[in-house]
Parts: C-alpha cells; sequence; structure tokens
C-alpha cells in the first residue's frame, strides 16, 4: 500500500514581469520553471487572477482582493524586488506576507544599490521577513542561484 502523496507547496511570486510582454514572456517563465523544479507550486498573480473582466467597474479591487487571498493561501512568497525602488505592488504583497508570517525569499538581480545601510543591498524593512542570521540564505541575485541546495530556498522545498 502507498501512502498518499503529499500536496506541494505553494509559493506565491510576486513581481511585476506581468506587465511587459517581453518581461511575461521572457522572465516570468524562468522562475517559475526554476520554483517548480525545486517541486514547489509557483502560483504567478498574473495567470491567476487575470483573467477578471476589465469590463466591469470593479476589475481593480476584484484583482486586488485575488491577490491578497492568493498570499494568504500561499505557503510562502517569492518576491522580485529589481528596481529603484522596487515595484510597489510586490511591497504591499510582501508586507502582506511579512505581517501574515510567511517565510519570505527575495530576489534582486539588479545591480544598483537602493539603501543606506551598509548590512543591506535594499531598505531595511524588506528584510524584516527574514531571520536576523543568515539573512542571505533567503536573498537571490540570479535564476541558477535557487536551485542551490544549501540557501533557504531548497532547504524549505525539501522540509516535510
Amino acid at each position: 500500500m502507498t501512502s498518499p502523496k503529499q500536496p506541494r507547496k505553494t509559493i506565491y511570486l510576486a513581481s511585476p514581469y506581468g506587465f511587459s510582454e517581453q518581461q511575461r514572456t521572457l522572465l516570468l517563465p524562468q522562475l517559475v520553471a526554476a520554483l517548480e523544479e525545486l517541486g514547489l507550486e509557483a502560483w504567478e498573480p498574473f495567470e491567476r487572477n487575470n483573467q477578471i473582466d476589465r469590463g466591469r467597474a470593479d476589475w481593480a479591487w476584484r484583482i486586488g482582493q485575488a491577490d491578497f487571498e492568493d498570499v494568504r493561501e500561499s505557503d510562502a512568497i517569492f518576491a522580485v524586488v529589481n528596481g529603484v525602488p522596487p515595484d510597489e505592488g510586490v511591497m504591499v504583497e510582501l508586507g502582506m506576507a511579512i505581517a501574515l508570517g510567511k517565510p519570505t525569499f527575495l530576489f534582486r538581480d539588479d545591480f544598483r544599490r537602493v539603501t543606506d545601510s551598509e548590512g543591506y543591498p535594499l531598505n531595511l524593512m524588506l528584510f524584516t521577513g527574514l531571520p536576523r542570521k543568515g539573512w542571505r540564505d533567503w536573498y537571490y541575485e540570479s535564476v541558477e542561484e535557487l536551485a542551490a541546495p544549501e540557501k533557504a530556498l531548497a532547504r524549505w522545498a525539501r522540509e516535510g
């Protein structure tokens, strides 16, 4: 008799990449594939929630509510924090996930500094969802790095 298969962990992919056709077709699939290769189910909001009829007067509110529900129901958040400053929608999603106590993973392959802190590459508030010690294990600077078995994302994906 085989044991029932455990459901895959879900990770909400907060990114601004869905607003640009080139980023949506070239960058988003790379991130989704890298997360799924770890055995995770990536919840990408542009794919999941933008089917809402934009002809309705309340379409923006409905998308915001659907995204919030996904953040609440996911097991963790993976936030793309590129830009100077990073995308405000991603920052709101990240703040919600931190407030909900979700495991938080940050991705930035943008080399520009966005901080006055010597210790952090971004505004220190973005790191409040990461551990005090070892936070660099939760911070990623390339898609290839996501598979690093010694870093937090791969360890979290393997946990039962």
